[in-house]
């Protein structure tokens, strides 16, 4: 499953510097964008010329300096083994900050999804890079955390182990995406739906288990979003989404 993402130079750009949107932002081209209050929101539709039909938009429901609010919603048929899209909310980060000299990555996420009868999953992704400038649409490494699973899609690698991080056990899954070291971190069953969670506890477990490279690594991207496989019609939305670096 490729699960890296695109953002092209040439993306449609909202931006907002007000606490709350007068209105809700609707963003349904192909990588529109919205940025505001430290957040970032784009319509990722990278795979979706594996489609064979489908459409999807993207909306801002409300952003702060505490969180941001959105939706998506799509339909995809054809490929059902290729992601079609991962549309995500991320905090926006400063190039530069290595994660071993990062002591905090504090996030939470509530959402949910109208149709559970889809092949998608819900997950955080994070991309590092010994280069501070990398693209963000990848990196060295990739940590996956994955909340939902609908429709027996799988991570990239294969299972390795269970642990127990953040108070809740994972599968953890290990594989390559091309050049990139991925590490997903899976729900075995169920899903997540109300999540609060360290992020930099993920990373010192793999650099106490994997040897993660953390002195020499930059935090790129700190997302999350849906991978949409095929279904609908369905609405992912998430009431808030927050996220900082300390």
């Amino acid at each position: 499953m490729k699960v890296s993402l695109l953002l092209l130079a040439a993306t449609t750009v909202v931006q907002s510097s007000s606490l709350i949107p007068r209105q809700r932002q609707s963003l349904c081209e192909l990588y529109a964008y919205w940025s505001g209050n430290g957040y970032e929101l784009l319509n990722n539709l990278w795979g979706k010329d594996s489609a064979s039909s489908g459409s999807q938009c993207t909306y801002l429901n409300g952003a702060s300096n505490n969180g941001i609010s959105w939706s998506t919603t799509w339909t995809w048929q054809g490929a059902p083994d290729n992601v079609k899209s991962y549309p995500y909310s991320g905090r926006q980060v400063a190039k530069g900050r290595k994660i071993s000299s990062i002591n905090r990555m504090p996030t939470s996420v509530t959402w949910r999804y109208d149709n559970e009868n889809v092949r998608a999953n819900v997950a955080y992704d994070v991309f590092t890079a010994a280069d501070p400038n990398h693209p963000n649409y990848g990196g060295d490494y990739e940590l996956m955390i994955w909340l939902a699973r609908y429709g027996n899609v799988y991570p990239i690698g294969t299972r390795e182990r269970t642990v127990t991080l953040a108070g809740k056990t994972w599968d953890l899954w290990v594989g390559w995406n091309g050049d990139m070291r991925v590490y997903s971190f899976v729900v075995p069953s169920g899903t997540v739906k109300s999540f609060s969670a360290d992020v930099k506890e993920f990373f010192r477990y793999l650099e106490s288990n994997y040897q993660y490279p953390a002195s020499s690594q930059n935090l790129i991207v700190f997302q999350v979003g849906t991978e949409a496989f095929t279904g609908g019609p369905a609405t992912f939305t998430v009431d808030n989404f927050s996220a900082d670096v300390q």
